[in-house]
């Protein structure tokens, strides 16, 4: 491939990229003035696991409230969209196409969602059960409705997002970045990793809620070791080497080795 042809190439890859990325910030803009007329129904969904009153403090408070609930929600609903023009621009240079990308973009949404369904159901109740537990006679809570939103959001997409972990890893094997003996090998170090996301990505820096979501990442870390296993990527790599050496190419660069002339 010569130098224009990979320049045109680019051009067109990034121009095609720039519309998408233009369609689809459109797209959540019309979403969030959507969801914005229905947003108060999105903070009694917010509240449902609070059984506590939300204040403001400030005039504009309420509306910002509205404002991020709607946005949120664009997010959430368009995800599959947004999982579409991502992986369609980190994988087009490792020939993620067609059927892979609608298999990558398929589990990705899927483990999102499934994320943020377990965080809401189950990590998110009892996190704010623990929080709350504190108050006593002395104290009690006064809880702003910005704050709260912001704690739910961050809480809920930050699980949607280490959900992602076995897709991460099912790429880089995929791709020959990292091999499932690497991952197996570095389990202590991937711990040590998971705990530190955990302390990062949790809302509030309590034990609770860093195991609530260091547990299941732990877990999903073990599962993608295991779909990489099942879907033998290491292998099929090694073979796919193994058969460009053989017909005298180059298995990094996909391209004819050169030979001395005789």
């Amino acid at each position: 491939m010569t130098s224009t042809s990979f320049n045109n190439g680019l051009v067109l890859f990034l121009s095609e990229l720039r519309r998408s990325i233009r369609g689809l910030g459109l797209a959540v803009m019309v979403m969030t003035v959507v969801l914005f007329i229905g947003s108060s129904g999105l903070i009694s969904v917010f509240q449902e696991h609070l059984h506590e009153k939300l204040y403001f403090f400030s005039v504009a408070g309420p509306f910002l409230a509205h404002v991020k609930i709607a946005f949120f929600g664009a997010l959430y609903l368009l995800m599959p969209w947004i999982m579409y023009v991502l992986w369609k621009a980190l994988g087009a240079p490792f020939g993620v196409r067609g059927k892979k990308l609608f298999w990558f973009v398929f589990a990705t949404c899927l483990l999102f969602y499934a994320g943020t369904i377990f965080c809401y159901m189950v990590t998110l109740p009892l996190g704010v059960k623990f929080l709350l537990g504190f108050q006593s006679q002395e104290l009690r809570p006064v809880i702003s409705i910005g704050r709260f939103v912001n704690f739910v959001t961050i809480f809920v997409l930050a699980f949607g997002v280490i959900f992602e972990l076995p897709v991460f890893m099912i790429f880089c094997a995929q791709v020959g970045v990292i091999s499932r003996r690497t991952f197996e090998k570095n389990r202590r170090y991937a711990i040590l990793v998971i705990a530190i996301l955990a302390a990062l990505l949790t809302p509030t820096p309590d034990v609770v809620n860093m195991a609530l979501m260091g547990g299941p990442l732990y877990l999903l870390y073990e599962a993608g070791i295991l779909v990489i296993r099942l879907l033998r990527l290491d292998e099929k790599r090694q073979e796919r080497a193994k058969a460009l050496a053989l017909v005298g190419q180059n298995p990094e660069e996909g391209s004819p080795v050169s030979r001395p002339e005789q």
